[in-house]
């Protein structure tokens, strides 16, 4: 056991050692737990680590040119939870990602311009 008489320096210093060495003896004892390794591997990319309720599509580049209204149709068939945000010329949108979400950017005719995809 480490005694103040033989440690030159300020109390902080001295606590500081001495708490060192008393974790050391404490994980002599076995006070520690063993940490438990993970069953399963970590995902390894983002639609894995949604697992079975992700939709294995992410964008519908084939609804470019029809209607708002057809286009949500068609993405509420394949992404039955799909919150679809029809956004029209010169609207600004914000940057957050959501999985449910697929934006629909239409032009003046309300037909869509760019492939909806989801965030």
């Amino acid at each position: 056991m480490l005694q103040k008489t033989f440690f030159k320096g300020s109390f902080v210093e001295y606590s500081i050692v001495r708490y060192f060495i008393m974790a050391e003896e404490k994980q002599g004892q076995g006070t520690n737990p063993p940490q438990e390794q993970p069953n399963e591997p970590l995902p390894r990319d983002y639609n894995q680590l949604l697992g079975t309720n992700n939709p294995t599509k992410t964008s519908w580049p084939e609804l470019v040119g029809v209607t708002a209204e057809e286009a949500e149709k068609k993405i509420k068939e394949e992404m039955g939870g799909a919150e679809i945000q029809v956004v029209p010329p010169g609207y600004f949108v914000t940057a957050d990602f959501k999985p449910k979400r697929v934006r629909l950017y239409v032009d003046e005719s309300n037909k869509v311009t760019r492939a909806p995809g989801i965030g």
